[in-house]
């Protein structure tokens, strides 16, 4: 019978975040697969706990996914983390997982700290609905592809970011998201000299020209506001003609007037063509 893999969530700071079933869960596992081995065993020497690490990080996932799945398949039960926070969230424990799966070995979670959740809930922007974005690529042109694909979301925006990168990355994002829209910038999360910085993206820039960045940190950004819908009522009142003999009266051509009368009404281009020209 197959083994368990148990996605155990560490501290992203603060020691005391660590669960009780996390704590008998990495002391009960025959072995330990580690982002980071060296941090990792600060931890454990921090609870009194003595068990077989090994490494499985992005460089060696592949190999080592190999060499986890087997054990697992041998009855063994592995207990995965990441440097910190919930594994498989921007972390090859998401190949794992979907290793496990393919394998039919059962996977199972113990839940804990996220640091992209806890940055949302301090950061003051709306919770109702947001999508976790991860890191940005290091290379501009892809960043800004990124930024783009996302600027007219909604939902609020979640982005983890290096120290190196921050300023590059606010300022991508001044400029494709522009500089009045808001955002919190989270750092050093449950610490000591934990911060949470909100403002516009344009005091953002400002101030981190003047502050250099320092951790690990997570950006929150405020959604896209709503475009405002047509009212269709408004044009249930007045004729075809009427509506795109507005739009002519506006600048446009004929063909323009004619296309943005039948997007407005949610018609084909042809109804409104036809109807339009057969009073001519």
């Amino acid at each position: 019978m197959s083994g368990m893999l148990y996605l155990c969530a560490t501290p992203i700071g603060n020691l005391g975040d660590v669960s009780a079933r996390c704590i008998e869960i990495l002391g009960a596992a025959d072995l330990i697969a580690a982002e980071d081995t060296r941090r990792t065993m600060q931890l454990l020497n921090h609870f009194g706990i003595s068990k077989p690490l090994t490494s499985y990080h992005e460089h060696n996932k592949r190999e080592k996914g190999e060499y986890i799945i087997r054990l697992l398949k041998e009855g063994k039960n592995v207990a995965q983390v990441s440097d910190a926070g919930t594994p498989a969230i921007s972390d090859p424990g998401e190949d794992l997982v979907r290793l496990c799966i393919e394998n039919g070995i059962e996977v199972t979670s113990v839940p804990g700290p996220v640091a992209g959740i806890n940055a949302l809930i301090l950061s003051g922007l709306s919770t109702a609905r947001y999508a976790f974005e991860g890191f940005l690529s290091v290379n501009k042109r892809h960043r800004s592809e990124h930024l783009e694909a996302v600027k007219d979301d909604t939902h609020t925006l979640i982005f983890y970011e290096a120290p190196h990168k921050l300023k590059n990355t606010l300022s991508d994002m001044e400029r494709v998201f522009g500089g009045e829209r808001r955002i919190a910038i989270a750092r050093e999360l449950t610490k000591l000299h934990e911060e949470v910085l909100r403002m516009t993206l344009f005091e953002a820039v400002k101030y981190y020209e003047e502050h250099n960045p320092r951790g690990e940190y997570v950006i929150v950004v405020e959604g896209a506001k709503k475009t405002k819908e047509p009212d269709a009522k408004k044009w249930e009142s007045i004729s075809i003609r009427e509506h795109v003999d507005g739009y002519i009266k506006e600048g446009m051509t004929s063909k323009e007037a004619i296309k943005a009368a039948a997007a407005d009404r949610g018609v084909p281009r042809r109804d409104v063509y036809n109807e339009y020209h057969k009073q001519e």
